[in-house]
């Protein structure tokens, strides 16, 4: 039963990852594109607006399920923080470099 509880609250709590957010906006972004073009031509052909409006809605609630829920695949590239400072102010026994250079 813990184990239902556990993945029910990984889904509810939604987290998703940097690329995930990246991958999620194209979607969202090149789906809504495709549903408008596809309702202009819905409508176009048929010679009726409603065609157009139903055609439309119903592609913004396909984008809806497939952008907004955390799915998994929104979930693969989880990043590496660093550790918690300790005591005296220093990551201890880190190495960090920018540009090349040793930064403590």
């Amino acid at each position: 039963m813990d184990q239902v509880l556990e993945k029910a609250r990984d889904i509810w709590e939604g987290e998703i990852d940097f690329e995930g957010q990246r991958v999620a906006e194209y979607a969202s972004t090149a789906l809504l594109i495709l549903v408008g073009v596809i309702a202009f031509f819905a409508g176009f052909f048929t010679d009726n607006i409603y065609n157009t409006l139903y055609t439309g809605l119903a592609g913004t609630a396909l984008t809806f399920v497939i952008t907004i829920p955390p799915w998994p695949v929104y979930n693969r590239h989880t990043p590496s923080w660093l550790p918690a400072k300790t005591g005296s102010g220093a990551y201890q026994g880190v190495q960090i470099q920018v540009d090349g250079q040793q930064v403590s």
